[in-house]
C-alpha cells in the first residue's frame, strides 16, 4: 500500500516537472517581455513628457494624452505579457473588445463628455480667465477638465457645464478679441434735440480716456430707431476688453447726469390714475 501510494507520488511528480519544463521557457520569455516592456515604456513616458514641454499645449490637454499614452502601452504590454503564456491572442481580443463595448454602452454619457473636452482642449474655443456665455449661463472660465468645464458667475456662483453640451453649442467668448465695441441704445423724447443729445454724448466719449479716438474707431451717435414714446440712439464706441465693463457703466451713469443737466428727457412710462366714484 505504502509503495503504490509512493509511485502516486512519484508520478504526479513527473508530471508536475514535465509540466513546468513545458511551461518555463513561456514564463521566462514573458517575464523578460513584461521587464523590457515596462522599461520601453518609461523611457516612452519621458520623451512624451520632454516633448510636450516644448510645445504650448494646454497643460490639461497634455496631461491627458501623457496619460493616455501610457495606459495605452501598458494595455498592449499586458496583452502581449498573456500572449507569451499561451494564451490566445484571439480570445483575449474577443473577451476585452466585449468588456470595452459593455462599458461604453454603461457611459455614453461620459464619454460624449469626453469626447467633447478633447475637442475644446485641442481647439480652444475659449481658454481659463475668460469670459464666456454658453448653455445659458454667463461666467469667466475657472477650470477645464477632459469631462466638464466650470464657470464662476458675476455672483460668485460656481457653474459645471458638461463638455458634451458645451462642445455641441453656441459658445460666446467676450474675452477672445483685445478689443470690443459698445452698442448702447439710450431713448430720449421726441421733444428733445437730436443734435445736441449727440454734441453731450460725443464730449463724454472725448473726455473719457477709457475710449478709443483712433480714426477707424472713432465714437459715432446714430438715430437708431423712432419708437413709440422716445427716439433712440445708438452709442458706439471701441475700448479695450479688460477696461469694457467699467466704461460702460460709467457711461450709462454720466449720459443720464449729463441728460438732466441739460434738460433733455429720458423718457419713461406714465401712468395715470383716475378716481371714479362707484
Amino acid at each position: 500500500m505504502i509503495e503504490k501510494t509512493f509511485k502516486d507520488y512519484e508520478q504526479h511528480l513527473e508530471q508536475l516537472i514535465s509540466l513546468l519544463w513545458e511551461v518555463l521557457p513561456n514564463l521566462v520569455t514573458a517575464m523578460i517581455t513584461a521587464f523590457v516592456g515596462w522599461w520601453v515604456i518609461r523611457l516612452v513616458d519621458i520623451g512624451v513628457a520632454k516633448f510636450f514641454e516644448r510645445k504650448d499645449y494646454d497643460r490639461t490637454l497634455e496631461q491627458f494624452l501623457e496619460d493616455f499614452i501610457s495606459i495605452a502601452l501598458k494595455v498592449i504590454l499586458l496583452v502581449m505579457v498573456i500572449t507569451q503564456l499561451g494564451v490566445e491572442t484571439s480570445s483575449l481580443i474577443a473577451m476585452l473588445g466585449a468588456a470595452g463595448l459593455a462599458l461604453g454602452l454603461a457611459l455614453q454619457g461620459s464619454l460624449s463628455n469626453f469626447a467633447g473636452g478633447i475637442l475644446i482642449l485641442i481647439f480652444k474655443p475659449f481658454k481659463v480667465g475668460d469670459f464666456i456665455s454658453a448653455q445659458g449661463v454667463e461666467g469667466t472660465v475657472n477650470k477645464i477638465t477632459v469631462f466638464n468645464t466650470k464657470l464662476t458667475t458675476f455672483s460668485n456662483q460656481a457653474v459645471i457645464i458638461p463638455n458634451g453640451n458645451l462642445s455641441n453649442d453656441k459658445i460666446i467668448n467676450f474675452s477672445s478679441e483685445p478689443l470690443r465695441r459698445e452698442n448702447l441704445i439710450i431713448g430720449i423724447s421726441y421733444s428733445s434735440n437730436i443734435q445736441k443729445a449727440r454734441e453731450v454724448v460725443l464730449q463724454l466719449c472725448e473726455a473719457d480716456e477709457r475710449i478709443l479716438k483712433e480714426e477707424e474707431k472713432m465714437p459715432a451717435v446714430l438715430v437708431h430707431e423712432l419708437a413709440d414714446s422716445s427716439v433712440n440712439l445708438a452709442i458706439r464706441y471701441w475700448a479695450n476688453t479688460d477696461v469694457f465693463w467699467p466704461t460702460r457703466f460709467d457711461m450709462i451713469e454720466n449720459i443720464k447726469r449729463r441728460f438732466d443737466e441739460e434738460g433733455i428727457e429720458i423718457p419713461f412710462p406714465h401712468r395715470v390714475l383716475i378716481n371714479a366714484e362707484v
